[in-house]
């Protein structure tokens, strides 16, 4: 029973492996949108067998990020321009809602790391690497959302926060990666001091930033 649970355990962390890889490799268009998806590629390159690679894909499908076709099977879903605006004003309201409990319920540790992923992330801006912002904010994210302890709101923003930042990156040439990076600074900061309010305002800064880029996207 034992070396069941620990099968098991070791699994779950394989497919979860296997998620995060696939869904960096979706947000960042390293699988641009609208190209197909085949298991054993993604297998082989992010190094992880083909049935937590399923699964994974199975969890992204059911997120709005892998999309199935007759004939075609799995591809990418496409960035829907249109719909992007609602996309926004979706996750407005669970990230105020995670922004107050991270506020309230984080740990110290948490706390710190928050600061220094977003730390991270301001070095990356004013040294023009993209890929180190994303990094450093796929980083934050993962400790922003365990310290929310709201597993409801996480699981509803996630591919909210994955579309976001694929919208992100394929329009960058319009926005500026500093300009983010200020607002994530003031929820950090309000969440270090413990003050939903601080963190609540930072959080909806950083969504109007998020809309008025979008719009910027939809209007250029």
């Amino acid at each position: 029973m034992l070396k069941k649970k620990v099968a098991l355990a070791v699994k779950r962390r394989e497919a979860d492996v296997a998620f995060d890889a696939i869904e960096a490799m979706i947000s960042t268009l390293a699988l641009a949108p609208g190209s197909p998806i085949v298991e054993a590629e993604i297998s082989e390159s992010i190094g992880v067998g083909r049935t937590p690679v399923r699964e994974a894909l199975m969890r992204l499908m059911s997120n709005g990020l892998v999309i199935q076709q007759p004939r075609r099977g799995l591809l990418v879903s496409p960035i829907d321009l249109a719909n992007h605006l609602d996309v926004i004003e979706t996750r407005r309201v669970l990230e105020r809602l995670i922004a107050a409990c991270v506020a309230r319920r984080a740990t110290a540790s948490q706390r710190d790391e928050i600061t220094n992923f977003v730390h991270a992330m301001s070095l990356a801006a004013k040294q023009g690497d993209t890929a180190g912002y994303m990094k450093a904010d796929q980083a934050r994210v993962r400790v922003y959302h365990a310290a929310s302890r709201n597993y409801s709101a996480v699981n509803a923003v996630a591919p909210l926060v994955t579309q976001s930042r694929r919208f992100w990156y394929a329009y960058q040439h319009t926005g500026d990666i500093a300009e983010g990076v200020i607002y994530h600074e003031r929820m950090a900061q309000g969440i270090r001091r413990g003050s939903e309010a601080e963190a609540v305002k930072g959080a909806d800064e950083l969504m109007d930033y998020l809309e008025k880029f979008t719009r910027n996207v939809i209007d250029g």
